[in-house]
């Protein structure tokens, strides 16, 4: 499985997003009224109204916004998996060096993208997010008219279901399962908003979001049948905070 796969060739990345703004009485009256009909179709009973809920925008590529993008690769020189973030409260700083460094540096028909849910989730918000911002797609992005097989993204949860589509796997289910330490720190996905708006902690989240790109690679060692990498294997950059 997976065998013709270069490790030399694939980005993993993970993303965390947040609502685009701290509050639903925060919104412009235009978003606040389409973001009640969204609500109405999210909402399980009488007592989730859109200002309840609003602290799910931050799923939605159309009223959240990115504040972190992780990535991993290994790099040839060094024999080492390194792993780093940009992240910070711009989006578009953010979105411009993350754009930058993918058409620097993975912009070649063998280079790949890989994430878990990547492909329903992480890939296209990212995309939509550089488009909001007026930020060029780069080459492993834009995959308009472009055929099934053409595309080079790779999805952990997506390999795992063998062609099966009834259920979501998740990243730490299947870590579980592999034996590879979990991904989850002090905080999880569903706190990311409050750590965000309340405490404005965005290198928390950077931190948290790493852990998760290397529980995605070590995921796919286990896919490819190689060993996992050990501490010496991995360099961990210093966080880039873009503002």
């Amino acid at each position: 499985m997976l065998t013709h796969l270069h490790k030399n060739n694939i980005l993993f990345l993970d993303i965390e997003t947040v609502a685009q703004y701290p509050k639903y009485s925060e919104l412009p009256k235009r978003l606040q009224l389409l973001w009640d009909k969204k609500a109405a179709l999210l909402s399980k009973n009488e007592e989730e109204i859109p200002e309840v809920i609003y602290k799910r925008a931050g799923i939605y590529s159309e009223f959240g916004k990115i504040v972190c993008i992780s990535i991993g690769y290994f790099e040839k020189k060094l024999q080492k998996f390194r792993i780093k973030s940009f992240f910070g409260h711009n989006e578009k700083v953010l979105l411009t060096a993350f754009a930058d460094m993918l058409n620097k540096h993975f912009n070649t028909e063998n280079d790949l993208l890989c994430a878990h849910n990547g492909k329903e989730f992480d890939f296209p918000y990212i995309a939509r997010r550089l488009l909001i911002n007026q930020i060029k797609l780069p080459k492993l992005l834009d995959i308009a008219g472009k055929k099934p097989w053409e595309i080079k993204h790779l999805d952990t949860m997506e390999l795992w279901k063998f062609g099966d589509y009834k259920h979501y796997t998740s990243l730490d289910l299947l870590t579980a399962i592999f034996e590879i330490p979990s991904p989850k720190s002090d905080i999880d996905g569903s706190q990311v908003n409050d750590v965000y708006w309340e405490e404005g902690d965005t290198k928390r989240i950077a931190e948290y979001c790493q852990n998760d790109v290397l529980a995605i690679a070590q995921l796919m060692n286990a896919y490819r049948g190689k060993l996992l990498w050990k501490e010496s294997d991995l360099e961990f950059c210093e966080l880039i905070e873009l503002k």
